[in-house]
Parts: C-alpha cells; structure tokens; sequence
C-alpha cells in the first residue's frame, strides 16, 4: 500500500487494474521486439464499424459539436438508448431514466457511489472483474464475495446469496455474460436471482456489457426484464465499447429508476460534465445504424471460442467450463502447480502467469485477480492464427515439463 503520508488512504488502498496492467506489459514487450501473444486484453480486436467512424468525422467537422451537451447526455443518444433497451433486453424506460456515461466502468463507480453508504455491503459473486470489489471500496461499502465453482458452472445460487445476505447488505451486483468466467444465466435463474433481491429488499446492479455477445445455445435475459418486482431497485450498466469494437471511444451508460439517475447526473456533473460529443454522436450511429458488423464479430467470436475449448482441453493439467458468451475462458490450471515448465515450478496461478510470459511469451491474467485462484483468464478477442500459436506455445511447454 502507498503510504497514507502523500496520499489518501482511500485512493492509496486502490490496487491497479490487473488486466490492463497484464495488456501494459505485453505492449511493451512487443515494442521491444518480443513476440508477446496477449490474451489479457479485454477488447475486440476488430476496428470500430466505418458508418460509426464516419458519424464521427462529420461531427468533428461541426462546430455544434465543439461545444458542451447536456450534463446526462445528447437528447437523441438517450432516447435511442432507452428504444435499444425495450427493442433487445425487454426493459421499457423513458429517456430521463438513462445517464450517458464515460465507458461503462466510469456508470459502474457512480453506480456504488449513488447507492452506497460507508458500510453498507455489496454481494459480489467471484470470479469477478477486477473493478467491481474496487468500485464498491472507493464508494465507502464492503465488498461480499461469494464463491462460485467450476462444477456448478461459476453460477451462484439463491441458497448461496441468501445466505451472504447480513444487516449491512444493500446490493447485489449481477454480471451475465460474465467477465472473467463467459457464464450466462438462463432466463429462469435471472429470474430466480432477480425475485430473491425484490424479496430480501435488495438493490441489483447488473453490468450488460457482453449481452450482445451470446453464443448458441445460450440466450441473454435482463434481470429487471424477468423480474420486475425488483426494477425500481435496479441499475443496469452498458454501453458501446464491446459490441461495436469502441473500447478507447469511452461510451457507456446506465439506466435506472429516476430518482437514481438524477443523482447520478449530478455527482457526474461535478465530476467529468458531460461525455466526449463525438463520441456520443457515435454511438448514437452504432445504435441505429447498421448492425451486421455486430453478427460478424460474434461469429468470429464464436469460432474462436470452440477453438480456445478445444485446445486448451488438449492440454495435459488443464481444464476449462465451457463459456456461453463475451470473448473468455476461465480455465483451471491448477494442474499446472507444483510442475517444473522449464524455470522452477509456480506455486500460484499468479506465479504460473510470470512463467508463462518468460518462457513462452503469452500473457494471461491469473485467477487471483479475479478472486479465484487456480484459475486463469484468456482472451480469444485475438486473431486466429495468434489465438492458435499462443496456445499452441502453451501446449508446447506443458508436454516437454517434467
């Protein structure tokens, strides 16, 4: 921890996101020549769709959009937000219940900061992105997590969360599709889990980042959508940046009850004012314009997803659940520790991923960032001949390990 002498206990306590800090380091590497395959990094590998790029250059040219928008959002881009939100996940909201935001990760923070008192607790079920624990801790609240297995598929149950549930409890965050594990809910668990929260008085905050990204055989559901007792305590956070390839645009947004998203606003306002007006006229064209780009990512997405499976149950001391949506798998290696891969044994996963960037120069982010170790995160948001090289690598340094 940084000392609290220079810095603020609160933000000193903060720990840096390991996924982005995994994606630094094979940048760097690669910069110097190394030829680092990174399956850390959360993002398509796909440019953003040329309408939406084109949407964006037309709007720098406009001197309207050199000027400040409404502190929520552009009028347009709300609405548009709002019809997306009845036209694809079943939830019916008026404009003013959606604040425009920078990248779903900025309506994550804001989301705990809005709702939380210090103290309160957050039920969190692990494994989780690296944000949220830190999200719920900067907002003053406890994080909760509640353990999930590969064997139960990394889903939670109700007996699992009502159990969690203590006199300090006031949300419960819900993730499906997943990130890190790629588990989607069927429709009669999101509801189960969404009448439990109604029941128990709970807030749910749910993060719909990957809904667009749903293989077959599994189907999206929207926990307010299926279960509408609980949608006047529930904040829903998405955006642009997966589905459309718009990661570095900044553009996401939460919906909610009024009164929520009001405050909100005005802790935004306070913070970064509006979101880039560019941008926003950009996804406002992703949203309503064309969206076979958005069925050709996931197909390639899906392709490379049966392909990661694949080989990475090939491998010997290596198993993986199979991942029914966004762009990762969560396989154990717990099979791989305590084994000599050529420069000492790993005793951790965390350990395993130092090794595995030294000596076979692919980048993962272990499992302990993710509140699961033995585990680890890979990507398959790559190039298929990348994806097959680096597990290829992989493979190659577990069969010639004693």
């Amino acid at each position: 921890m940084i000392s609290a002498a220079r810095i603020s206990a609160r933000v000193g306590a903060i720990e840096e996101s390991a996924t982005l800090a995994i994606s630094s380091e094979a940048k760097r590497l690669k910069s110097e020549g190394v030829p680092v395959i990174d399956f850390g990094a959360g993002e398509p590998d796909f440019p953003t769709p040329a309408h939406v790029v084109e949407a964006a250059q037309v709007a720098c040219a406009d001197p309207r959009t050199h000027k400040y928008t409404p502190n929520a959002g552009r009028p347009e881009l709300r609405e548009a937000i709002a019809e997306a939100a009845k036209r694809e996940s079943g939830i019916a909201v008026e404009p003013a219940q959606v604040l425009v935001t920078n990248g779903g990760k900025q309506g994550v923070y804001q989301a705990f900061a809005t709702l939380l008192d210090p103290g309160d607790e957050v039920i969190i079920p692990a494994p989780f992105w690296v944000t949220y624990p830190e999200a719920v801790r900067l907002a003053g609240g406890v994080p909760v997590p509640v353990p999930t297995t590969a064997e139960a598929g990394f889903r939670v149950s109700v007996d699992q969360l009502d159990r969690a549930v203590g006199e300090r409890t006031k949300v419960l965050l819900f993730v499906s599709p997943s990130n890190p594990t790629g588990v989607v809910y069927s429709a009669a668990e999101v509801r189960a889990i969404g009448e439990f929260a109604a029941e128990r008085g709970l807030w749910v905050v749910t993060d719909e980042i990957y809904q667009h990204l749903v293989y077959p055989g599994y189907e999206f559901a929207s926990i307010p959508a299926e279960a509408p007792a609980v949608a006047d305590r529930c904040l829903v956070i998405s955006g642009v940046s997966k589905t459309y390839a718009m990661t570095g645009w900044r553009l996401g947004w939460m919906i909610g009850p009024g009164d929520v998203i009001a405050a909100a606003g005005r802790l935004q306002s306070h913070l970064t004012s509006n979101v880039n007006n560019v941008a926003q006229l950009a996804a406002l064209a992703a949203l309503t314009g064309p969206q076979d780009s958005v069925a050709s990512m996931r197909e390639a997405f899906d392709r490379r997803r049966r392909r990661m499976v694949e080989m990475l149950r090939a491998v010997p001391g290596v198993d993986v659940v199979e991942p029914g949506g966004a762009f990762y798998a969560f396989p154990s290696f717990e099979g791989l520790l305590g084994r000599d891969l050529g420069d000492g044994a790993a005793r951790t996963t965390a350990e395993l991923g130092d090794l595995l960037l030294k000596q076979a120069q692919i980048a993962v982010v272990p499992g302990e960032a993710f509140g699961a170790p033995g585990f680890a995160r890979l990507a398959y948001a790559l190039a298929d001949d990348e994806l097959e090289e680096g597990l290829s690598r992989l493979a190659a340094l577990v069969k010639g390990s004693k």
